[in-house]
């Protein structure tokens, strides 16, 4: 399967390396820095398990700073570029999150876009409006700055904000990856599982 992960941060490197164990992984990136060194299997992050599997594992995983050739042919694309929280107007600047989504839909029709980026509640239903698409879903990520995947390689919990079967899909590719495997896996409505990040 083909997975694409927008936003190589520690939560889209956490993802893309734990998915390119068994699936084949694209990281785009908008630094070619942070390509070139994970093309050189260098974690251009520091976390340990990031280095380790990065220098030792028969990865599927390229990175590139061209999304739109990315894209073709892509099964899941995962967004996970920052949204970092504006004081002074209150609320999560999700302008990068946007962008991107609007490249995926006018490039890859079919591929299914999985949310990881923090964002306020009631977003994935916005956008489904104004952009007329039920192509996006929420799925909210745990993971702590420096140890990413070592949270990816055992979860607490995998959450996916729809209940249908490319969201049980999405979330079996997790498990996958996955060294712990009894982990619960919950299917909510996509403001529940908005909810569910902000309030951990």
């Amino acid at each position: 399967m083909k997975i694409v992960v927008v936003g190589l941060g520690y939560v889209g490197l956490s993802n893309a390396v734990l998915l390119a164990q068994h699936n084949e992984v694209v990281g785009v990136d908008l630094s070619k820095e942070r390509v070139d060194a994970l093309n050189a299997r260098k974690s251009p992050i520091f976390d340990n398990e990031l280095s380790q599997y990065l220098a030792e594992k028969d990865l599927d995983l390229y990175a590139t700073t061209d999304l739109k050739t990315s894209l073709k042919g892509a099964e899941f694309v995962i967004v996970s570029t920052p949204t970092n929280y504006d004081e002074k107007a209150n609320c999560f600047d999700t302008s990068s999150v946007e962008i991107v989504i609007q490249q995926i839909i006018a490039t890859e029709t079919a591929a299914c876009i999985i949310v990881k980026s923090t964002i306020p509640v009631g977003f994935i239903d916005d956008l489904r409006k104004r952009y007329a698409t039920d192509a996006v879903i929420f799925s909210p990520e745990f993971l702590r700055e420096g140890r990413a995947l070592y949270d990816n390689l055992n979860p607490s919990r995998i959450i996916v904000g729809e209940k249908s079967k490319r969201a049980e899909i999405f979330a079996g590719l997790l498990l996958q990856g996955a060294r712990k495997k009894d982990v619960d896996l919950l299917f909510t409505g996509s403001r529940e599982a908005e909810a569910i990040k902000l309030f951990s």
